[in-house]
């Protein structure tokens, strides 16, 4: 099939910007929340021989992340045991992950996965890229900070000793988390910004990639709309193939990464649930970490987007390629089928 994003322009469009951050989640806050009654289901269902597994998914998975986060501490208060540790001592697998990072705060789940994503022999490039790609400058601050009380160590030092080169110092500009966050939009430094892009790619025998960094991850989210818009003039193509054809490796994927982001997050997420599903196995790691990470953001988006892009739902889908409490879990998150 052809790439979702070759019709850049169907996707560019003001809207999304003016819903607020927590209102397109499927998990909301429960209305009749008491966390003494949670943390006595919770208890009964984890303590004694097996575990009622109906009775964790159904708590943790319509709760917000808020109120779990009353229940940990409710939790801690009444057994002086850790919640997490004991759902980690009765629980396992891709199950035991999903309900450990729902009760987790949503930037120390962040630090979480990029730790796993940093540790070993090898880095996880497409996770790193996936979370600061996609945060505000606010989710990136509270993750690095998250980071630093878990690790005893800043996390520019460890993506420092990771990553390098062209790709490193645009991950490092990310994770400072300055993007200009304003709501408007001048057009003549759109103009400016995307004839600067056309002479530094396009225009010109090699390309200066310093350029493309500078302008794609500072500039704010509709100042960098506009300037695609007038790329695509000036240029006759748009902003994703230019940087497909003059780039490549980490850095390209990188800055196509933020290009999405720009231009729909919820479309950018849904492409990522796909190929995480696509062909022979299943990518459960990333699967998970979006389920996660987009359930009180914007996952009611990323389902529509989901069923425009490929004609069938992000439920069906998900029922199709896993099983057991991990896929009640998931669809129990993915809250409806489109």
């Amino acid at each position: 099939m052809a790439s979702v994003w070759d019709d850049l322009d169907a996707y560019l469009g003001p809207t999304d910007l003016l819903k607020k951050a927590g209102q397109r989640g499927t998990i909301k806050a429960y209305s009749n929340f008491n966390a003494a009654a949670d943390v006595k289901a919770l208890r009964s269902a984890i303590e004694g021989i097996g575990t009622t597994e109906s009775v964790v998914i159904d708590t943790i998975t319509q709760r917000s992340n808020a109120q779990r986060q009353i229940i940990c501490k409710e939790y801690k208060g009444a057994t002086g045991r850790n919640l997490i540790d004991d759902l980690k001592g009765d629980l396992g697998g891709d199950f035991e992950n999903v309900m450990v990072g729902l009760m987790m705060h949503p930037a120390a789940f962040d630090a979480k996965e990029i730790k796993g994503a940093l540790k070993g022999p090898g880095t996880t490039e497409s996770t790193l890229i996936e979370i600061l790609a996609s945060r505000t400058n606010l989710q990136i601050k509270e993750l690095a900070a998250a980071y630093q009380a878990e690790n005893q160590r800043s996390l520019t030092d460890d993506l420092t000793s990771d990553i390098s080169g062209d790709f490193g110092k645009a991950m490092l500009i990310l994770l400072q988390g300055k993007r200009d966050e304003s709501i408007n939009f001048n057009q003549e430094q759109a103009k400016i910004d995307a004839k600067a892009l056309y002479d530094a790619g396009e225009k010109k025998w090699g390309t200066d990639e310093s350029k493309f960094i500078d302008i794609l991850c500072k500039k704010s989210i509709p100042q960098l709309r506009k300037t695609f818009e007038e790329y695509k003039i000036v240029s006759k193509t748009n902003i994703v193939e230019s940087i497909k054809g003059e780039m490549s490796g980490n850095l390209e994927d990188l800055l196509v990464a933020v290009v999405k982001c720009v231009v729909n997050t919820p479309a950018y997420f849904a492409e990522r649930l796909y190929k995480s599903m696509k062909g022979g196995g299943t990518d459960e790691a990333t699967l998970s970490r979006i389920m996660i990470s987009r359930s009180e953001i914007d996952l009611l988006d990323i389902r529509a987007e989901y069923k425009k892009l490929f004609g069938y739902s992000l439920h069906s889908n998900i029922k199709s390629e896993v099983s057991g409490d991990y896929c009640t879990s998931l669809l129990k998150i993915c809250g409806g089928d489109d």
